[in-house]
């Protein structure tokens, strides 16, 4: 697993087009060649841009799930609705989907904020809103992280 970090303002174009920041672009190279997956967020109103390899470890783990069950095949279906297949152009851009423009209300600036593996794509007034939702972080960090210390290195 690749850690992919920073966040980083960009503008869309009239056809979708994001031109990727060069730190971003730098980071995202190993990647270049194989290719992203870019689907809907489950919990927010962004996109996530997978990197391929990042992308057949999530769909091992889902590939595991017993498709005679419906929830599993609901949730598959959710999950994978509206993905796409996409790859940066020779000049650096990624081609957003129409789609999935509408989905993540994208109009002009946009922001990419790493996400440990992925990159989220947010429309940069909802990526503010996200960020000032008034939960109090401290406490989040708390109680997701707290008790996190499996690899006795001394740091939480």
């Amino acid at each position: 697993m690749n850690t992919i970090i920073g966040t980083y303002e960009c503008k869309v174009d009239a056809k979708g087009r994001v031109l990727l920041p060069a730190p971003l672009k730098k980071q995202l190279a190993t990647s270049l060649q194989d290719g992203f997956v870019l689907k809907r967020s489950l919990f927010q109103p962004c996109l996530e841009l997978y990197p391929m390899e990042e992308w057949n470890l999530m769909m091992q783990k889902i590939n595991k799930l017993n498709r005679f069950v419906k929830k599993n095949n609901d949730f598959i279906r959710k999950f994978t609705a509206g993905v796409k297949v996409v790859e940066i152009d020779t000049l650096g851009r990624l081609l957003v989907p129409k789609d999935l423009v509408n989905f993540a209300s994208i109009a002009k600036d946009v922001v990419f904020s790493s996400a440990v593996n992925i990159v989220e794509i947010w429309d940069k007034d909802l990526y503010e809103q996200s960020i000032d939702d008034g939960v109090d972080f401290a406490d989040l960090a708390e109680e997701v992280m707290g008790n996190i210390n499996d690899d006795n290195d001394g740091i939480s």
